[in-house]
């Protein structure tokens, strides 16, 4: 995937929780929230300020990130879904925590 978002955006990739709960019990599709847990796959340049000078982003690309429920904007590129959001969009860079699943 070749895709380089604008500005201050930021495309994400949500990651999904378990099927399962610790007393065994399994959510169906239907009755599970959208995650609000996503990595970084792409990062704009940043936001440019009104003296022409363009301020970094906090986040880059493979950070793990927590973001609001209606948070962006959803698109599919080859097949898999992603959200395209603003920066100030998202909550929490989560830091320390390895995840096994993309």
């Amino acid at each position: 995937m070749n895709i380089r978002p604008l500005y201050d955006r930021i495309v994400v990739k949500r990651i999904d929780e378990e099927e399962t709960m610790r007393g065994g019990i399994i959510i169906p599709d239907s009755a599970k929230e959208k995650p609000q847990q996503g990595k970084v796959i792409a990062a704009g340049a940043g936001k440019t300020k009104d003296d022409g000078k363009r301020m970094p982003l906090d986040v880059k690309a493979g950070d793990l990130i927590l973001f609001g429920k209606y948070s962006g904007q959803e698109i599919k590129l080859d097949g898999e879904e992603y959200l395209i959001m603003r920066e100030d969009e998202v909550l929490a860079v989560i830091e320390g925590v390895e995840k096994k699943k993309k």
